[in-house]
């Protein structure tokens, strides 16, 4: 879609719809025809907003999700339900084509406060690849998101690899750039398509001469399943100390494991030193995507000289490789690290954090997603937030909500890492 001349912050511009328009008050089920109908050939792009949608609605969904590169697994609906712990409602809106299911997106929604009600959109709205008019179904999705964003007080949207013309519709459609950090801005990750020996020969020296060691020093990596959680919920706590953050509870990572595992679309790793458990990591999976979630490491004693979570991240990287997955993304960066990498072309620099710089050695590449957007309603609220963002105890106040949105993220190995919802 094309970009348009861009309103001022809040103001929303008038929709011009055609087809008809119908909604079923007071019921948790809309539909609206959003298509152009001057185009005779195509069938309308009907846009439903469903709070509770039937299962094989649900596993439709899923498997569109499966498909479209740049996601994550926020989009399934496994993600609701854990989401569903601490608070959030899903409503979905699910764009058809006649039969077809052709894109969406999950919207999780929570109250805060009573009467502040949010709304937020982590790597969507998506469109099923292949589509003869995607264009029309980013539309249509993006009207029914408008018209969701007006009933509630803050709606935050980051969307996914590629849909750089979803934040250009939406900041035409009164949205505006958002500071409020629901999802990382980039990230760092490395393409699987080489030979397993190319990837490797890219490494950094230093770790491409682990890759031979770490057997002889009595470092080995398995696959763990669910009885391992608390395993990885004590290592979390560790890495939680040092880095000064709370870890989430056991009762989360095994609803989070459990729901994405069910589908395939979680695997935990354990790295361990004379087969003490000393590391261990839980990835996510969709499309053709593997990316780090939960991680924790116990550096004390003799795996601190051992490089034990990169022996864990190269396991992942194989596993990645066999399954036939494209990526292996290493978790956010700050966005100093995207700036300097990316826009300044720098490679390396003493001043960005250790835990990131870790990530390099696997000589990956860095990119960023789509310009994230928020409407925030009414003006009052609008400017108690940007007064909010300017001043010490107002940012903390937003880092403590920001943590809420994000479901109290842990590190990935070595540091707090950058959300990923």
């Amino acid at each position: 879609m094309s970009k348009a001349t861009k309103p001022s912050a809040g103001q929303l511009v008038p929709q011009q719809r055609s087809g008809s328009d119908t909604e079923q008050i007071g019921a948790t089920t809309q539909s609206r025809d959003v298509s152009p109908a001057s185009n005779p050939v195509e069938e309308p792009v009907v846009v439903r907003r469903e709070d509770s949608p039937e299962p094989s609605a649900l596993a439709e969904w899923d498997r569109l999700v499966d498909t479209c590169p740049g996601t994550d697994v926020t989009q399934l609906s496994a993600w609701s339900r854990i989401r569903g712990l601490v608070g959030y409602r899903p409503t979905y809106l699910l764009a058809y084509r006649g039969n077809r299911l052709v894109g969406g997106a999950l919207v999780l929604r929570r109250t805060l406060l009573r009467w502040i009600r949010i709304g937020y959109l982590p790597y969507g709205p998506l469109r099923a690849e292949g589509d003869s008019a995607p264009a029309a179904v980013s539309g249509a999705v993006v009207d029914e998101l408008v018209a969701l964003a007006g009933e509630l007080t803050m709606m935050f949207v980051q969307p996914p690899e590629g849909a750089t013309d979803v934040t250009d519709a939406l900041l035409a459609r009164g949205f505006r750039v958002s500071t409020a950090g629901i999802a990382p801005a980039g990230s760092y990750r490395v393409d699987l398509t080489p030979p397993i020996a190319e990837i490797r020969a890219r490494f950094s020296k230093r770790l491409k001469s682990w890759t031979n060691r770490w057997e002889s020093h009595g470092v080995t990596v398995r696959r763990g399943d669910e009885r391992d959680l608390p395993l990885l919920c004590e290592l979390m706590a560790h890495t939680a100390a040092r880095h000064h953050f709370d870890p989430p509870s056991l009762d989360y990572v095994t609803t989070l494991y459990r729901e994405l595992a069910a589908g395939e679309h979680a695997a935990l790793f354990i790295g361990q030193v004379h087969n003490k458990p000393v590391c261990a990591d839980v990835v996510t999976v969709v499309a053709d995507m593997v990316r780090g979630r939960l991680g924790g490491f116990d550096g004390s004693g003799e795996a601190s000289k051992l490089s034990v979570p990169a022996a864990v991240r190269w396991e992942i990287l194989r596993w990645a490789k066999e399954h036939g997955h494209r990526w292996l993304d290493f978790g956010g960066l700050p966005e100093q690290m995207l700036y300097d990498m990316i826009d300044r072309g720098i490679h390396a620099s003493d001043e960005w954090p250790s835990a990131q710089r870790a990530k390099l050695a696997f000589n990956g590449t860095a990119f960023r997603y789509p310009t994230p957007v928020e409407l925030i309603r009414p003006a009052v609220v609008r400017t108690g937030y940007d007064f909010a963002t300017r001043h010490r105890i107002g940012q903390r106040a937003l880092a403590l909500a920001r943590n809420t949105l994000r479901g109290n993220r842990t590190a990935y190995h070595s540091g707090p890492r950058q959300a990923m919802e």
